[in-house]
C-alpha cells in the first residue's frame, strides 16, 4: 500500500488526465478525512513511542501459554493486553484502556522476573516493558492518549458509514479541531472562527498558548500526576511535571498541524455542501442560498453541470423557493443525522423541485471518506480462497452485500424467484460450462485463423519481393549481354560470365517464386475452408 503522499500525487495525475481526455475537472473534497485523523494522532504520539509499548504488551503473552499461566498465577488476572493496530491509531482506544487496566499487574510480573521468581522471557518485548517501567510518567502518557482518542471516537463512529454524511462533515470536523485547540490555545482566539479560519490558526506560535500549567491534559493524566506527587518518597518534582505538560502541548500542536495540512475543510465544496443540512436550511436560509450558489459555480467551473449557466440559474431559483416554503417546516429543525438519512429526507422534501433534487443527488454521491472501499477489501479477503476466479469473487460479494442489506442470513426473504433460481442452479451451471467450452474453442479457432492469415500475408510479401528480384536480375543480365556484344577478348568474356551468373540466379529465384506461389495457393485454400 502506497503512502498518503503517493496517493495524493496519483490524484493530481488523475485530475490532469481527466481534464485532457474530457475537458472537465473532477470535483475534489480532499483526501479521506478518517485517515487524516489516524495519521494526525500517530504523528502526535510517536515522540513517546507508545505504539512500541502497546505492541510489546501484547506480544509478550501472545501465543505463549506458559507465560500467560505464570502471569495469571501471580496476579490472579485473566485479562491480557489487546493487539495494537499501527495504521488505525484512534481505534486503539480499547487497547490503551486495557493497557492501563493491566499495567499494575504487569509491574508485579516485571518485579517477579527481576527477583527471579519467574523466568526471564529474554525478548525485545520484555525489554521494552522494562524500560517503560522506569518512566514515572508512563501512566500519565497512556491517560493523555486515552483523553485524545476519546475526543476522536464519536467522530469516527459517526463517519464510518455508507450513508451520505458529507453535509455534516465541515461542522463536526470543525468542532473536533476546536475541542483540541481549546486544550492549549487561548479561548479568545477561537471565538467565531469559520471552518477555513480554523485551518489557518498558528498553533506553533507560543504567544497563542495558555500557560503550561493550564493546559488541559485530561482528568486521567491529572489524577496520575497528583498520585505520583502525593506518593511517599516521590521523586517527581514540579520541573518534571512542567516538562511533561510541555511535551503534551507539543503533541497537541503536531496533531492539530497535521489536521490543518490535510483537512477536507480547505476545500470549498466540503464547506459549501453544509447547505444541505436540514437544520441549517431552517435556521439560516440566506447562508444556505449563498453556499448553493458557490456549489453551482464550482460545478460550472469544472464543466460538471449539464446544461451550463442556464441550468445553474434554474437550480438556484428552485432552491431559493424551496428555502422560503418547504424549509420553514419544523421537521427540518428537528432533523437528527444519526437517526435519519439526509438523502431520504431531502428526496421526499424536494419532489416539487426536480432540478434541485437532481443536483442534490450528485452532491450526495460525493464521498466523505474511503471506509466503505476498505471495508470492501476486508470482505474480499474473507471470501477469497486459492485460485478463485474473478466471476466467483463478484458472485460472493453480491451474496455478502445482499445478506448485509437484509440484516443477516435469517432475514433474507425466500421469494419464489429465489427458490426457482436455486432449483435451476445446476442446469444453469452446466449451461455456463458449455458456453465456456464453446468460447474457449472459438478463441482457439480464432487464434489458428489469425496465424494462417498472418502466414498468407507473409507469403504475399515474399512473392512480391521475389518478383522484384527476378525482374532486376533479368534486366541486369540483359544489360551485361548487350555490353559484351561491343567488346572483345577478355573483357567480353568477363561480361558474358557475369551475365550468365545473373541468369542462373534468375532461374533459382523463379523456382523459389513458383514454390512460394504454390504454397500460398494451398494456404489460401485452407484458410477459405477454415470454420
Amino acid at each position: 500500500m502506497d503512502g498518503p503522499n503517493v496517493n495524493l500525487k496519483l490524484g493530481d495525475l488523475l485530475q490532469k488526465e481527466h481534464a485532457e481526455l474530457y475537458g472537465a475537472q473532477l470535483v475534489k473534497t480532499g483526501s479521506c478525512g478518517l485517515h487524516t485523523l489516524h495519521n494526525a494522532v500517530k504523528a502526535g504520539f510517536t515522540m513517546w513511542q507508545l505504539d512500541k509499548l502497546l505492541r510489546a504488551l501484547h506480544f509478550l503473552f501472545h501465543n505463549v501459554p506458559a507465560r500467560r499461566e505464570d502471569f495469571t498465577a501471580l496476579t490472579g488476572s485473566t485479562a491480557f493486553p489487546l493487539p495494537f493496530c499501527g495504521h488505525r491509531w484512534v481505534e486503539n482506544l480499547p487497547v490503551a484502556e486495557r493497557a492501563t487496566q493491566v499495567w499494575p499487574m504487569i509491574l508485579k510480573y516485571v518485579d517477579a522476573v527481576k527477583q527471579k521468581k519467574l523466568p526471564n522471557p529474554g525478548t525485545a518485548s520484555y525489554d521494552t516493558i522494562e524500560m517503560a517501567q522506569a518512566d514515572p510518567f508512563i501512566g500519565a502518557k497512556l491517560e493523555f492518549f486515552l483523553a485524545i482518542t476519546r475526543t476522536y471516537n464519536p467522530f469516527l463512529t459517526k463517519y464510518q458509514t455508507d450513508e451520505p454524511v458529507l453535509p455534516f462533515l465541515a461542522k463536526d470536523l470543525s468542532e473536533l479541531i476546536k475541542s483540541l485547540l481549546r486544550r492549549f490555545v487561548k479561548r479568545e482566539l477561537l471565538q467565531d472562527l469559520t471552518p477555513l479560519q480554523l485551518t489557518k490558526v498558528e498553533v506553533t506560535d507560543e504567544a497563542n498558548w495558555v500557560s503550561v500549567t493550564n493546559v488541559d491534559i485530561g482528568l486521567g493524566a491529572e489524577s496520575v500526576i497528583k498520585a505520583l506527587q502525593g506518593k511517599p518518597g516521590n521523586r517527581i518534582g514540579e520541573l518534571s511535571v512542567l516538562v511533561f505538560r510541555k511535551e503534551c502541548v507539543q503533541g497537541l500542536v503536531t496533531i492539530v498541524k497535521k489536521l490543518q495540512e490535510k483537512s477536507p475543510l480547505k476545500f470549498p465544496v466540503v464547506r459549501a455542501i453544509a447547505c444541505l443540512d436540514p437544520t441549517n436550511m431552517h435556521r439560516d436560509p440566506e447562508w444556505c442560498l449563498t453556499k448553493m450558489k458557490t456549489l453551482v459555480q464550482k460545478f460550472l467551473q469544472d464543466s460538471q453541470l449539464t446544461g451550463g449557466v442556464s441550468a445553474g440559474d434554474v437550480i438556484v431559483q428552485q432552491f431559493e423557493s424551496f428555502l422560503s416554503v418547504e424549509a420553514r417546516d419544523e421537521r427540518f429543525l428537528s432533523f437528527q443525522p444519526l437517526q435519519q438519512r439526509v438523502d431520504v429526507f431531502l428526496h421526499s422534501a424536494l419532489q416539487s423541485y426536480p432540478e434541485v433534487s437532481k443536483f442534490c443527488q450528485v452532491l450526495l454521491l460525493l464521498s466523505h471518506g474511503q471506509a466503505t472501499v476498505e471495508r470492501g477489501f476486508s470482505i474480499n479477503k474473507q471470501v477469497e480462497t486459492c485460485n478463485i476466479l474473478e466471476d466467483s469473487i463478484e458472485a460472493l460479494r453480491l451474496i455478502c452485500d445482499k445478506v448485509s442489506a437484509c440484516g443477516g442470513v435469517l432475514n433474507v426473504p425466500l421469494t419464489k424467484e429465489l427458490l426457482a433460481s436455486v432449483a435451476s442452479a445446476r442446469s444453469r451451471y452446466r449451461l455456463h460450462l458449455e458456453q465456456q467450452r464453446l468460447k474457449k474453442e472459438n478463441a482457439t479457432q480464432s487464434l489458428k485463423r489469425k496465424a494462417a492469415e498472418d502466414e498468407v500475408e507473409d507469403l504475399k510479401k515474399k512473392i512480391k519481393i521475389l518478383h522484384e528480384v527476378c525482374n532486376t536480375l533479368q534486366i541486369d543480365a540483359d544489360r551485361l549481354a548487350e555490353q559484351a556484344e561491343g567488346k572483345s577478348g577478355s573483357l567480353m568474356a568477363q561480361l558474358i560470365t557475369k551475365s550468365n551468373t545473373l541468369r542462373r540466379r534468375h532461374k533459382e529465384k523463379l523456382r523459389e517464386l513458383m514454390d512460394a506461389e504454390k504454397l500460398m495457393e494451398s494456404k489460401s485454400h485452407n484458410l477459405r475452408h477454415m470454420s
